[in-house]
């Protein structure tokens, strides 16, 4: 297959000669790739849609590989301007970082567990100490020397039998999520010959040390659907299947209880949860359902003494609710209500103490801690005095104490991991990450929040930040950030990368667009299926908000989202090209009717709650009508870099290649169009914590050269 190309852009390359040093202007034409048209007819519901470049779809075709290899070789040509310049952003925001770090210590089941990075290593160490932290160090993971001879490596799921002895892992070499599971004695440091392949890489121990439960894919679509019982010592080719999830719209999971009592295997989809519960000290026994499935009932579980506790969204309580069961009577005819529906909260999520009951809770859209006691003597919210933070807690699983850790960052405070006294209301800062080099002051940026109003009234928060000083006159550079689907909310966080854009003048801002759950259940529910383009036209409104309030303007405004917030971006500049100068769109979801109607791929049918299934006409035609594959047009685009990984898994690759390839066709003027693809790497980009910036400092390097700022 012979390409074709065609000039998109002239660019004056001024060569410098070797013999006198004298510079000479040599016009240099570069031109970017062409892909071939070869004709696709795809019928659906007696509509025709011709896909020209549906050949991409095969990896294994040389062709294809050449292509996205010529788009790569473009994009470097035509940012070799910036390469410097992007090396240097890459060192600016790993400067900021500690390279020699360590996590708070948790203490579980007799040890300290810490996670530490050494200077110069991409990788963490992953260690603990017995009984005190001046114990000495057992190294259990230096996943540095585990990765050394892989360009992407992936160490996830660690999960250390009851009498400390084995830990299981999974690893993933390609970032296609498809780990191998492996089993380590941490006695003698020796990793048994034994793996298991094709995992999710997590799995729980039963409490007899020896039994372990895991979870493996379908090898084509990479659904989670059969959990398998592996016994210490033997070959796994004699494990027991133990559950297959048979509804393609379902997934599955395997899980141990924090009081440790009960094994529990989850079905998930995106309407509908169901569990199934047995004695962790039983593993040969059978698991029994705790509720069966219904559509639309969504509920988790926790165990404390003889009870379980649910949060639901039982008898219509769309902010969920909490529930209480006995333990042997946990079918929903027996739930009691414990903490009702309230219409303004959201309910995220329970940790549970032996005196504390301690709940997540969103309100407003900021996250507010509850901590209740048991006997009702106190019941008390801890106090945030801003709304541009994030606050959760994590790694409580002790049951016997009165310490709630969390974590606080807000967008112009780092992360903290503090320790609060239930008891004496007392906090202990345990850590704030440092930001080095010296010139970073909290003082000197401000964030807030805003409310930019929809085409159809709806009030949009927007949470931004930017250093003080900042003028509205139109003339700020400003990137605006969105996810908006899955329910996923995109709380305003601290980010030391982000500083490198900051300290240059740009505001960032983050939208709270429909389809995430920022301001509750129903936020969601109207950003999904026949609902979905709220989040595209909450995005473009937001972004007219922002210029007409003069933070920026069309001349300066940029776009950026990911996966789906590719989509959105895909959207967006379908929807309204001429009010942003440049969009970064990340492994974009873009081709949505496709992918939507091939159930042999990941991301399609435990998609179809989310998007709708298109082989019903109704949901087929409403997809269509804003896919951005499908809507692309003959008119100028704004300035594009568009980036995928090869191995993706969940956004297949050939989605921004398509999109590219046709907008290359279809568009007007002179606005760049890059493509680059990690040909290494997946969904997640690169492996590494300073790989990964150097992704970063593409973004940034691409999105600064538009604003003219070369240094």
């Amino acid at each position: 297959m012979k390409y074709i190309a065609f000039i998109s852009l002239l660019s004056l390359i001024f060569a410098t000669s070797c013999n006198n040093k004298e510079t000479s202007e040599t016009p240099m034409i570069i031109m970017a790739p062409k892909a071939d048209k070869i004709t696709k007819n795809l019928e659906m519901h007696d509509d025709l849609r011709v896909d020209n470049y549906y050949w991409l779809n095969d990896r294994d075709n040389e062709e294809v590989i050449d292509y996205l290899e010529r788009e790569n070789d473009y994009y470097n040509k035509m940012t070799a301007h910036t390469k410097d310049f992007q090396k240097d952003l890459f060192e600016e925001m790993k400067g900021r970082i500690k390279e020699d770090d360590e996590s708070v210590p948790y203490f579980y089941n007799g040890y300290y567990y810490i996670t530490r990075f050494e200077t110069g290593k991409d990788y963490p160490i992953y260690s603990r100490k017995k009984d005190s932290l001046e114990a000495e160090e057992e190294v259990m993971f230096d996943v540095n020397e585990m990765a050394k001879d892989y360009s992407y490596y992936n160490l996830r799921g660690l999960n250390i039998s009851p009498d400390n002895k084995w830990v299981a892992f999974g690893v993933d070499t390609l970032s296609r999520r498809k780990y191998t599971l492996y089993i380590k004695n941490l006695e003698t440091g020796e990793i048994l010959s034994d793996s298991i392949t094709l995992t999710t890489g997590d799995s729980t121990w039963a409490n007899d040390n020896k039994t372990l439960f895991y979870t493996r894919k379908d090898e084509q679509t990479l659904r989670s659907n059969k959990i398998y019982k592996h016994k210490l010592g033997h070959e796994s080719s004699k494990d027991v299947l133990i559950y297959t999830e048979e509804d393609e719209t379902f997934g599955t999971y395997v899980y141990k209880t924090k009081s440790d009592k009960y094994l529990v295997i989850g079905s998930y989809s995106t309407l509908t949860s169901e569990f199934q519960i047995l004695d962790a000290n039983t593993p040969d026994a059978k698991f029994k359902i705790f509720q069966s499935r219904t559509r639309g009932l969504e509920y988790g579980i926790s165990h404390f003494g003889s009870d379980f506790y649910i949060v639901t969204n039982k008898d219509d309580a769309t902010n969920f609710k909490l529930m209480k069961t006995d333990e042997n009577a946990t079918g929903m005819e027996n739930w009691e209500e414990l903490i009702e529906h309230r219409p303004e909260v959201l309910l995220e999520g329970i940790d549970i103490f032996k005196d504390y009951l301690v709940l997540s809770e969103r309100n407003n859209g900021l996250n507010k801690i509850r901590i209740k006691r048991w006997d009702d003597a106190e019941d008390y919210y801890l106090p945030f005095d801003n709304e541009t933070y994030t606050a959760d807690t994590f790694q409580n699983i002790e049951f016997n104490t009165k310490i709630l850790r969390y974590n606080y960052n807000s967008l112009t405070t780092p992360s903290s991991v503090i320790d609060f006294n239930m008891e004496t209301q007392e906090k202990d800062v345990k850590k704030e990450t440092e930001v080095l080099g010296g010139k970073f002051n909290k003082d000197n940026y401000e964030s807030k929040r805003i409310w930019a109003t929809a085409a159809d009234g709806t009030k949009i928060p927007v949470s931004m930040v930017y250093r003080k000083g900042m003028k509205l006159n139109g003339e700020n550079p400003l990137l605006l950030y969105a996810y908006g689907s899955y329910g996923a909310t995109i709380d305003p966080y601290f980010s030391s990368v982000r500083l490198s854009l900051l300290d240059r003048g740009f505001i960032y801002a983050i939208a709270h667009v429909r389809g995430g759950q920022y301001l509750g259940r129903e936020w969601y529910e109207n950003g999904k299926l026949l609902f979905k383009k709220n989040t595209f036209t909450d995005f473009v409104d937001a972004s007219k908000y922002l210029i007409s309030e003069k933070y920026t303007s069309k001349d300066h405004l940029y776009a950026s989202g990911g996966s789906a917030g590719g989509l959105l971006m895909g959207a967006i500049v379908n929807i309204a090209p001429e009010i942003y100068n440049g969009v970064v769109a990340a492994v974009p979801f873009v081709d949505i009717v496709t992918t939507m109607l091939d159930d042999t791929i990941p991301l399609t049918t435990g998609e179809y709650d989310e998007w709708g299934n298109p082989n019903e006409k109704e949901y087929y035609d409403y997809i269509k009508s804003y896919s951005p594959y499908d809507n692309v047009e003959a008119k100028s685009y704004p300035n594009m870099l568009v980036t995928t990984g090869l191995h993706d898994s969940q956004v297949q690759y050939w989605e921004p290649a398509k999109w590219v390839a046709k907008l290359r066709d279809y568009k007007t003027g002179n606005n760049l169009l890059l493509l680059h693809t990690n040909m290494d790497a997946g969904h997640g980009g690169a492996s590494g914590r300073f790989e990964a910036l150097k992704e970063v400092a593409m973004d940034y390097g691409f999105l600064l050269d538009m604003e003219g700022i070369k240094e």
